[in-house]
Formats: C-alpha cells, sequence, structure tokens
C-alpha cells in the first residue's frame, strides 16, 4: 500500500514531487550556495546569509508567480533529495522549460534524476494540456543529457549564454505513450 505524501502533486518509481514547504528552505540554501551544484546550473553560488535566503523562500511560498512553479523531489522515505520545476510557462504556446536539481549528492548516478524528469514531464502533460516541454544543459553535462533522454528528451538546438555552451532539448506530448 502506498501512502499519500502531503502535498502530493505526483509520484515516480523512486521518487515523489511534492508542493514546497518551509521547512525547505535550509536544503535549498545548502544546494544554492553549493559551488559544484552552481556550476551544474551555469550560475553562481548564491552568496546572501540564511536569513536573506529564507525571506526570499517565504515570499516565494506566499506569492507563487504564475509563470513558474517549483516541487521538491523526496525519496521513497520522505527525504527531500532535491527539487524540480518548471518555469518560461507560455499557457498560447502550450509548452514549459524545465529544470532539476539533485542536491544530495549520494543519490547522484542512481536513477533519482531520471524518474524525476520523467515524472515532472508526465505530471506537466497532464495537469496542464501542453504540447512542449524543454530545457537547456551544459554541452559537457553528458550524464544530465543521458537522463532526460531516457525521458523522452531529444536534442533541438544549441544556445549560448554567460560564456557557456548548452544543448537544448525538447519533449513533445505526442512522443509520449499515454499510459
Amino acid at each position: 500500500m502506498t501512502t499519500t505524501v502531503e502535498g502530493e502533486v505526483a509520484r515516480g518509481a523512486l521518487v515523489v514531487l511534492r508542493e514546497k514547504r518551509l521547512g525547505d528552505a535550509y536544503n535549498d540554501y545548502r544546494w544554492r550556495t553549493d559551488a559544484e551544484l552552481a556550476r551544474f546550473d551555469a550560475a553562481r553560488p548564491f552568496a546572501a546569509t540564511y536569513n536573506d535566503y529564507l525571506a526570499l523562500f517565504r515570499d516565494e511560498l506566499s506569492y507563487p508567480s504564475p509563470y513558474r512553479r517549483s516541487l521538491a523531489i523526496e525519496d521513497a522515505h520522505g527525504r527531500h533529495i532535491g527539487n524540480a520545476m518548471y518555469y518560461n510557462i507560455d499557457t498560447i504556446r502550450r509548452e514549459a522549460e524545465i529544470g532539476i536539481t539533485i542536491g544530495e549528492r549520494e543519490y547522484w548516478g542512481k536513477g533519482y534524476g531520471a524518474d524525476a524528469v520523467q515524472t515532472l514531464v508526465r505530471h506537466i502533460f497532464r495537469a496542464t494540456g501542453f504540447r512542449r516541454i524543454y530545457l537547456k544543459t551544459l554541452d559537457w553535462n553528458t550524464r544530465a543529457q543521458r537522463s532526460f533522454e531516457k525521458a523522452g528528451f531529444r536534442i533541438c538546438g544549441r544556445a549560448r549564454r554567460g560564456g557557456n555552451a548548452f544543448v537544448v532539448m525538447e519533449c513533445m506530448s505526442a512522443w509520449l505513450d499515454p499510459a
């Protein structure tokens, strides 16, 4: 028997996606200030204090944007291991961009990222009726590219931003099994 997690949005084979909650702030701050994780996101580590971050986090929970949705990723035991989001939501074009972070390193390379992406994509297509989901990942991050390919993404272009080269990938709802 599977128990439902409070705020559960979608469930995969290894992960549960759920609504963000205030208790996630500490892990999020750790991950946002981690230099290695920032490098995977072509970003700089967050430089503000935890209290400053907490104020921003509270605001995001209180005043969510209609163009962005952030979710927590939990393992089967309820441990918060990362985050998934969709943003640049375009209801006219029926598409959105996604991003994912597995912040807890002991979960890297074990299928949690791929399962989180598959679960997120399935949820977005079912909940929104969007036809396209896309992402950008650094061209050197082949592990992420393989994970995205497992979730049904295909390379559709290349981009440059801030001196970084990205692979652009997309997944169309028509490509996926309706199950």
